[in-house]
């Protein structure tokens, strides 16, 4: 485990303080036009949520240890801090940012408190500032200067090519077939490279205007518009939103109302979802009362896919913190499979890549330990002039794999577009 700002564990370093103002909201209606190159964090869902930039502190760390470090460095970090929050509203006050790897290894998982963050929720605006010194300046709320879009593009297969990766998949179904496991989530890359550093703002913004359903994040290279909520923790409820089962969407509204229908009555689809949705209850059971589990699904409608969508709710019976509660739904079998360890090991056997924070944990916590951590889908890792595309898909035992891997060429649409390609 690496830190700055403060540094390891136990290790003294000056208090974080924090001033959580309010700001009229006619100064922040396009929160990601704040953002300037220096460290933006977004976390953004319909012109709401947070964003930020600059770093007063941040944790690295790995390993299977990893949630524990996170859970630990902000329980120490904010019982030192001084904050004084003139809104308190979720969200306001002392905030870290995290995006968390896959696997147990390889992979590291970062958590970021920016030095600025501007939060909008419904009529209410904020601006919180965040540093070492007992003063804080105003700080002025300008637009950004406007970020470019990438030049020259190129795309490449990444790990497996396409009919690699359905030799993968048909492996999977003959090992579902044997009795090795129920189901197990298989995911892709592509690699794009530009003519030089890809300014992270320019995705996001194009990322934000056409998903405004999905939540549009960037956490320490991580970009994305997920659309799968693993848990959000507010004022003692908890909430998940589950997404298994896919079709792709055709753009001819009455052809789309019928595959819908058709969705919602697929065998092999609502199999896939219950497993999920039965991963998530099971996890989130322990630490919540009066859980509400629908009995069937819905469709949930996005610009290039549908998918099958439950909301899981409950009342939280303990303090587990949202980053805690997202430690223990994570994976679930939307991303990793049924059972979760034989669906694990089946990915590090067959997948030949790594995933690095692609289907991890990402999102917010505030010091109360409120907070929403989506799943890092739709998503990929920009670093530089190059840029890692993710995707993945449900393998159960009625999977095609040129089915499969059309799947997962429509979930690699979000990004490609943002990108320009």
């Amino acid at each position: 485990m690496t830190s700055s700002s403060p540094g390891e564990l136990g290790t003294p370093a000056p208090a974080l303080v924090a001033r959580t103002v309010e700001i009229d909201p006619a100064r922040v209606e396009d929160l990601l036009a704040l953002l300037p190159t220096d460290d933006p964090v977004s976390w953004v869902r319909r012109d709401e949520g947070l964003v930020g930039w600059g770093r007063a502190a941040e944790l690295r760390t790995a390993g299977a240890a990893r949630f524990d470090d996170a859970a630990a460095w902000w329980s120490e970090l904010t019982s030192r801090a001084v904050v004084r929050d003139e809104v308190t509203e979720p969200g306001t006050g002392l905030v870290c940012f995290g995006t968390f790897a896959f696997a147990d290894s390889p992979g590291e998982s970062v958590l970021v408190v920016p030095s600025v963050v501007v939060g909008r929720r419904g009529e209410r605006a904020w601006l919180t500032t965040v540093g070492r010194g007992l003063e804080h300046l105003d700080h002025a709320l300008v637009a950004a200067e406007a970020p470019r879009a990438p030049e020259g593009i190129a795309f490449t297969d990444g790990a497996l090519d396409g009919e690699a990766w359905m030799s993968a998949v048909a492996d999977a179904v003959s090992r579902i077939e044997r009795g090795d496991l129920e189901k197990v989530v298989l995911a892709r890359d592509l690699v794009a490279r530009a003519d030089g550093d890809v300014d992270v703002r320019w995705p996001l913004r194009q990322l934000s205007a056409a998903y405004p359903m999905c939540w549009t994040f960037h956490v320490d290279g991580m970009v994305g518009a997920t659309p799968e909520m693993l848990v959000r923790r507010e004022r003692g409820l908890v909430t998940s939103r589950v997404l298994a089962g896919t079709i792709r969407r055709t753009g001819d509204d009455e052809r789309d109302l019928a595959l819908a229908a058709a969705l919602a009555r697929s065998s092999k689809d609502l199999e896939e979802h219950e497993y999920a949705v039965r991963s998530v209850a099971d996890a989130l059971d322990p630490h919540c009362s009066s859980m509400n589990v629908p009995e069937a699904p819905f469709v949930l409608h996005l610009p290039n896919v549908m998918h099958l969508a439950t909301d899981v709710a409950g009342v939280a019976r303990d303090a587990r913190t949202s980053l805690e509660l997202a430690a223990a739904l994570h994976p679930s079998a939307a991303v990793g499979g049924t059972p979760t360890t034989a669906a694990v090991a089946l990915i590090a056997e067959i997948e030949q890549m790594d995933r690095g924070r692609y289907a991890g944990p990402v999102g917010w916590m505030d010091a109360s330990g409120d907070g929403e951590w989506g799943i890092a889908l739709r998503s990929a890792s920009v670093s530089g002039d190059t840029v890692r595309l993710f995707a993945g898909c449900g393998i159960v035992a009625d999977s095609d794999p040129e089915a499969e891997l059309a799947e997962a060429q429509a979930k690699f649409v979000p990004v490609r577009d943002a990108l320009g390609g």
